[in-house]
């Protein structure tokens, strides 16, 4: 049994090519990386990748994370610049036993000692939203908004579990702001023995809950569905209990069988999913944990 899901429409090309290659018999790593690369390349999409919207600062500054479900082994950067593939640094971090988040100048080093393809991630159509989007700060507005992290989930023919994040993070953020995307348990999370899970929305929230971690292990008992609403509507009710306010928060999964859940708080959260058992669909949860088709 194979399967693949992601966070966000952006997904979908990505989708379709990882779960071609895991219904080939390919490696779920090779799968979802190859997902996350269409969507980091492609500048259409502004919360993640080239195009992604710059910080307070005006440059791009990326987060990726990867993790293996069969040895815990992570890998994960953060605050890097101008690089095309941050997902495939975060991959290559996995192996060894020590270094395997990086962040700055450190993790800059590292991909270049590496050899990973640097690119200028700046687009002008996002330096020209910058200008804007500065101006109306100044004015009053909210300088934070965007936070759609590509997250995905994949499940091989030979029962291999992993996940990978991958996101410029909130548009006008502080310099050296890192979200839950590379965090292990906050924004992802995988244990073949039960499933994966991983979390968009706003990082700072998320990782008040290890939210992706706490649904996992929901999954030992509980659905893949039941295990994300009950995991988003708990995070979200002790955050506004402790705090008065919850950000935004949503989340996909799926288990050793391949079957997947979704949960948000939000109106309107599009994921993308492609099983052996139901072939390709796009979808859409609401608050109240109801699924519909988008098309």
């Amino acid at each position: 049994m194979w399967g693949i899901i992601g966070t966000w429409e952006m997904v979908e090309e990505g989708i379709i090519q990882g779960g071609q290659l895991l219904k080939n018999n390919a490696h779920v790593f090779d799968a979802i990386e190859l997902c996350v690369k269409n969507v980091e390349e492609n500048e259409a999409f502004t919360s993640v990748g080239l195009g992604g919207l710059p910080n307070e600062a005006g440059y791009v500054q990326l987060d990726a994370a990867f993790m293996d479900g069969k040895t815990l082994s992570i890998g994960a950067v953060a605050g890097i610049r101008d690089f095309l593939y941050p997902v495939s640094i975060a991959r290559s971090l996995m192996d060894g036993k020590f270094n395997n988040f990086l962040v700055g100048k450190g993790a800059e080093k590292y991909a270049m000692d590496k050899g990973f393809r640097t690119y200028p991630m700046l687009t002008e159509a996002a330096k020209e939203k910058w200008e804007r989007h500065k101006d109306q700060v100044k004015n009053g507005l909210s300088p934070y908004i965007g936070h759609d992290t590509v997250c995905v989930v994949g499940l091989d023919l030979e029962s291999n579990m992993a996940c990978c994040t991958s996101t410029s993070g909130l548009f006008y953020k502080k310099e050296g702001r890192v979200g839950d995307s590379p965090i292990p348990g906050a924004g992802y999370y995988v244990d073949e023995n039960l499933g994966g899970a991983a979390a968009t929305g706003l990082g700072e929230d998320i990782m008040k809950g290890s939210l992706s971690y706490e649904i996992v292990r929901l999954m030992e008992h509980l659905s893949p569905q039941e295990a994300c609403r009950q995991g988003v509507d708990k995070l979200n009710q002790l955050l506004l209990d402790k705090r008065g306010f919850a950000g935004d928060i949503s989340v996909v999964a799926m288990n050793k069988e391949g079957d997947y859940g979704a949960a948000t708080n939000i109106d309107h959260f599009p994921f993308v999913v492609m099983t052996e058992k139901e072939g390709l669909k796009c979808l859409c949860v609401n608050q109240k944990g109801e699924i519909k088709c988008l098309k």
